[in-house]
This record gives structure tokens, C-alpha cells and sequence, in this order.
């Protein structure tokens, strides 16, 4: 029988009432005769709930308390979700992470998984039920708690959908598929009918919140469709899956921004004492993201090296930075604040020259600063101010004629 994963947001927990939706469409699938495994998250605002009553108690939590507690918020939702099912008349289990078997790192907070044991869900399915799973969890070698961070419920259902070799995965999100750049800002975005994966990760690292790039890196791996659609409507989805067609022979295929962008800047007296080796692997153990990177090496000058970091992660950069500063062998460190990063990204920039160049000059003929330039071959990135970002975005929508996008 074939396999399915539908994973639901915090979005579409809601309610009893959003509840009951859901399992209405988990139902629909069931009666197509799908083997389904459901993967929630937390109610909305839920777990910055229950992250701030811990502060209330103390301003040092334990890491491994702290996930102990959060995880909860999983486990509520999936428990509605069974008793919502077993009211309908459907055989259904809900599982913590694990129950079900999902073994992670001790990385409290941002744990990663090892390897997930299928054995109780193939259980479940002899037995002809549904599986739902508390998404954002796992268990650690210790047998401790773990959450997974951002993403940590997304990436859940793909890493199942795996090892049950599922014919795909259902993403309801509160948005109903991926468009050119966000509807809420561009005007003229465009839905997506399909997206490739490296298309659709790099979105999510450059900015478009609908998948985490955890989750896209997962599906590429495994080659695992997936479809992000509405919960609340009933319409076509985007499709997530290898290869897509060119439609219209646009070259750019969509626009992403993120705001809160920060430059920190490091700087040595002398080049013999600068390692981009060391500081950015201290960094990496932190799980302290680095983006753009430049380094500057000009005669007379004392060497420098400018990285981008989002903001959330700027004090735990500093304090990684300052412990390390002896061994790392800087002078100093300065930052510059109120930067964002606006993407153009397109499978077809690849064998198209002068992307870039096309875009730099409609950054300068509307007056945008560029103050970082990153690369790849489907991608490029400037940092551009922050108050520049949206006026930015508009603009590159429209020079690539992403309006034209009508794939649906």
C-alpha cells in the first residue's frame, strides 16, 4: 500500500475547530487508500509561551530542561489531532519523537538526526492505523529529549517519509504554494506550478520562510516529492521535485529578501596572523551561521574579513569571537547593523551571462547601494540597505519579468 506524510503548521492548530479541519483532509487521504503518517508542530505562539515562563523562572534555563519543556507543545497537537481521528471513527496513534523512534545529537535546541527506527510505525500500519507524529523531536544516545530547532517538524516528516519510502510528502502551511517573491510585498508575484530542488533551497536559505533548507536538503537527497499547499484552501499546491520546465525561458524564476542582516568585520594586524579556518570553524561548532564572506588584502592595510550573520545569532557570534580572540590572533571586530540581503535565484542563470551585471544595473539606476556581492550558479546576493529592501525586491521582480510567471 502505498505511503504518504502530511505535516501540518502551527498555523492549522489553532483551533479544535482547525483541528477537526485537519483531520478532515488527513481522513480524505485515507480513503484513497494511503498508509499516512501525520507530523504536527506547536499551536501558534504556544512555545514562546512555554519559552517564556521559563524565563519568568530563571534567566539560565537548562538547555536539556528547556527541550524537555518545549517539546510538549508537539505532543499536545498530535494527541488533539489522534482524538479528533478516533471521534471520526478512524484507527489512529499519536507517537512522541521517541516513540517513534527518531534518534538525534545532544544538541539541545538544534539537535540533528542520526537515524530514524521504523519498526513501530510499520507496526501501526499492520494493524491499520494512522501515525501521528509530535514533530521538532527526538531522543539522544542518553535517552534525553532533543528538539530540532527551525524547521525541526518539516524536516521530521521528509526524514520519515524516507525510511518508509513514501511517495511523497504534503506540506499545509498557511500560504498556498511558493511564488516569484512575496505576495504581500511584490504585487505582481506569481504562484509556482513546480520548483526544483536546488531552486526551492536556495529560496529558503536566502530569505522565503515556506521551507526550512534543512528540510529541501533532505527531499534532494532522497529525490522525495513535495507538495507545500494551503490548509486552508482548496487549490493546487507548488511541487518540490528534481527537474522543471522553463516556462516563458525566464532565466530567473524568483526574488527572496531577508531583513536584519548584521556585517561583522574582523581585523588583523598582520596577515600571518589571520586563519579563515579557525574562526570559521569555531564558528560552525557554535551552529553559528556565516553567509556572504569577504576578505581584504591591500598593501598598507591592515587585513580584514567581513561576514554577514542574521541577527539572532549576532550575541552568541560576539561571545564566541571574544573567548577565541587570543587564539584566533584578531585586533578587533566591528559590525555594521540595518542591512538586509536581497537574491534573484533561477536554475537557467547558470548558462546565461550577464545576470548579474543586469542587475547591478538596476540597483544603480534606482538608486540601491550594494555593499556585499555573493554568488553561486543559480543565485546572486547583495546586501543592500535595509530600508532599501522591498523597493529592491519590486524592482529586480520587475526586471526579470517574473509578473509573466503564470505557471498555474
Amino acid at each position: 500500500m502505498a505511503r504518504i506524510v502530511m505535516k501540518f503548521g502551527g498555523a492549522t492548530l489553532t483551533s479544535t475547530e482547525h483541528i477537526q479541519d485537519v483531520a478532515k483532509k488527513v481522513i480524505a487521504e485515507k480513503e484513497k487508500g494511503f498508509e499516512i503518517v501525520v507530523v504536527t508542530t506547536a499551536m501558534r505562539g504556544m512555545s514562546k509561551e512555554l519559552a517564556k515562563m521559563a524565563r519568568d523562572l530563571s534567566d539560565n534555563a537548562s538547555k536539556r530542561e528547556l527541550d524537555a519543556l518545549l517539546s510538549t507543545s508537539s505532543q499536545l497537537t498530535s494527541a488533539l489531532v489522534t482524538i479528533a481521528l478516533r471521534e471520526e471513527g478512524y484507527e489512529a496513534v499519536s507517537l512522541t519523537g521517541w516513540q517513534v523512534g527518531i534518534q538525534t545529537d545532544a544538541m539541545y535546541g538544534n539537535a540533528r538526526i542520526d537515524e530514524i527506527d521504523a519498526s513501530r510505525m510499520e507496526a501501526h500500519f499492520m494493524q491499520g492505523k494512522i501515525v501521528i507524529v509530535a514533530g521538532e523531536q527526538g531522543i539522544d544516545n542518553s535517552r534525553n529529549i532533543t528538539t530540532l530547532g527551525k524547521g525541526g517538524a518539516e524536516t521530521t516528516a521528509i526524514a520519515i517519509a524516507a525510511v518508509l519510502e513514501a511517495e511523497r510528502v504534503d506540506i499545509y502551511t498557511n500560504v498556498d504554494g511558493v511564488y516569484t517573491a512575496d505576495p504581500s510585498q511584490v504585487a505582481r508575484a506569481q504562484k509556482l506550478k513546480e520548483i526544483s530542488y536546488d531552486e526551492m533551497l536556495e529560496l529558503s536559505n536566502l530569505g522565503t520562510q515556506v521551507l526550512h533548507p534543512r528540510a529541501v536538503e533532505l527531499a534532494k537527497k532522497f529525490q522525495i516529492p513535495v507538495t507545500i499547499r494551503s490548509s486552508e484552501k482548496d487549490t493546487v499546491g507548488t511541487l518540490l521535485k528534481e527537474e522543471v520546465g522553463m516556462e516563458k525561458n525566464l532565466v530567473v524564476r524568483g526574488v527572496a529578501y531577508e531583513s536584519d542582516v548584521i556585517r561583522l568585520t574582523v581585523g588583523y594586524d598582520a596577515y600571518s596572523n589571520a586563519s579563515l579556518a579557525d574562526m570559521f570553524t569555531i564558528l560552525a561548532e557554535n551552529r553559528i551561521n556565516v553567509d556572504i564572506i569577504v576578505q581584504a588584502i591591500i598593501d598598507g592595510l591592515k587585513p580584514t574579513v567581513s561576514f554577514t550573520i542574521l541577527k539572532e545569532e549576532f550575541a552568541d557570534a560576539l561571545r564566541v569571537l571574544e573567548d577565541s580572540k587570543l587564539s584566533l590572533g584578531f585586533s578587533f571586530a566591528d559590525f555594521e547593523i540595518g542591512l538586509a540581503k536581497v537574491s534573484i535565484i533561477g536554475s537557467g542563470m547558470a548558462s546565461n551571462p550577464g545576470v548579474a551585471a543586469r542587475m547591478f544595473d538596476r540597483l544603480r539606476r534606482e538608486g540601491i547601494p550594494v555593499k556585499m556581492v555573493s554568488t553561486s550558479e543559480i543565485k546572486v546576493s547583495v546586501i543592500v540597505p535595509q530600508d532599501e529592501m522591498i523597493r529592491a525586491a519590486n524592482a529586480l521582480h520587475d526586471e526579470f519579468n517574473l509578473e509573466q510567471a503564470f505557471y498555474i
